[in-house]
C-alpha cells in the first residue's frame, strides 16, 4: 500500500505547480489542498512546521504585504506570532509543502520533494 501524499498547493504559483506536476511524473496522485481556499488551522501549521524541522518564522513568505504589515520584519517575532500571522493571512504560507507520513518538505525546489517518496 502506497502511502498517502498530501500538497499544500496554490494553483498560481509555478513552483506549486512544477511540485505538483512532479509528483505526477512520478506516479503520485497527492491530496490537494488549496491552502487559500481552505486554510489550515494553528494546529496543521504546528504539526507543519514540526514535520518540516523549521521553525514557524522559517515558513513565512518575507516579501508579502502583510508580512510586514503584521510586524513579522521585527526581531523577536514567537512561533506563535508567526502561526497566527499564518492562520489569519493564508497567503504568508511558503509554498508548496510535500507530507507523506510524518514528514515534510518545501518545494523550493521541486525535487526537494522526491526525498518523501
Amino acid at each position: 500500500m502506497k502511502a498517502k501524499v498530501t500538497i499544500y498547493h496554490n494553483p498560481r504559483c509555478s513552483k506549486s505547480r512544477e511540485t505538483l506536476a512532479l509528483l505526477r511524473e512520478h506516479g503520485v496522485e497527492p491530496d490537494v489542498i488549496e491552502y487559500l481556499e481552505t486554510p489550515p488551522d494553528a494546529a496543521a501549521l504546528r504539526r507543519l512546521v514540526r514535520q518540516l524541522g523549521i521553525k514557524a518564522h522559517e515558513l513565512l513568505r518575507t516579501r508579502e504585504a502583510e508580512y510586514k504589515a503584521a510586524g513579522l520584519d521585527r526581531p523577536g517575532v514567537t512561533d506563535a506570532q508567526a502561526i497566527a500571522a499564518m492562520v489569519e493571512h493564508p497567503i504568508l504560507i511558503e509554498r508548496p509543502i510535500v507530507v507523506v507520513k510524518d514528514r515534510a518538505a518545501l518545494g523550493r525546489p521541486p525535487e526537494a520533494v522526491l526525498k518523501l517518496l
